[in-house]
């Protein structure tokens, strides 16, 4: 079973950056790594006029794309219920590691991606699934405190935690 590690942030805090500095080391030690994301809006992989975006657009429900170097599958929820992480987890082919951007609300361990300079609230004193903070400044709670310029330090800590 894969473990699951959760980042959860206001927009701006470097949840993506963050992220995206991680994955390497992750991978730099045997892991197979997959990550998913929620977005809060509509967004689209496809590009208008492929003949991919046309079958979609045609009605499809569900379009797989593939080649030598690579495959997606876009599914269309069509009025269907969005699904929730769980369902999500199930589609992965076998990873080591999750990390998941984003499902605030979502009980699994997190870490807390937090700048003051945002101007954003603190998650942590409403969630009691965060398990530690990644900033650039030490708070005053009793988290284990991370620095987020420190990515290999929050590898150790995923890896040892997870």
């Amino acid at each position: 079973m894969a473990k699951i590690i959760g980042f959860a942030g206001y927009s701006g805090s470097g949840k993506t950056t963050l992220i995206e500095q991680l994955i390497p080391l992750l991978v730099a030690r045997g892991l197979r790594v997959s990550v998913i994301k929620h977005a809060h809006h509509r967004f689209d992989i496809d590009v208008p006029g492929k003949d991919s975006w046309r079958h979609r657009e045609a009605g499809a429900t569900e379009v797989l794309v593939s080649s030598s170097h690579r495959w997606v599958l876009m599914h269309e929820l069509r009025h269907e219920v969005e699904p929730d992480l769980d369902q999500l987890l199930a589609k992965l082919t076998d990873p080591d590691i999750v990390i998941v951007e984003g499902f605030k609300t979502h009980p699994i361990k997190k870490i807390e991606v937090w700048r003051e300079s945002t101007g954003h609230p603190r998650i942590a004193p409403t969630d009691p699934f965060v398990v530690a903070i990644a900033s650039d400044q030490n708070t005053t709670d009793n988290l284990i405190q991370l620095d987020i310029n420190q990515p290999q330090a929050i590898v150790d800590f995923i890896l040892e935690m997870t």
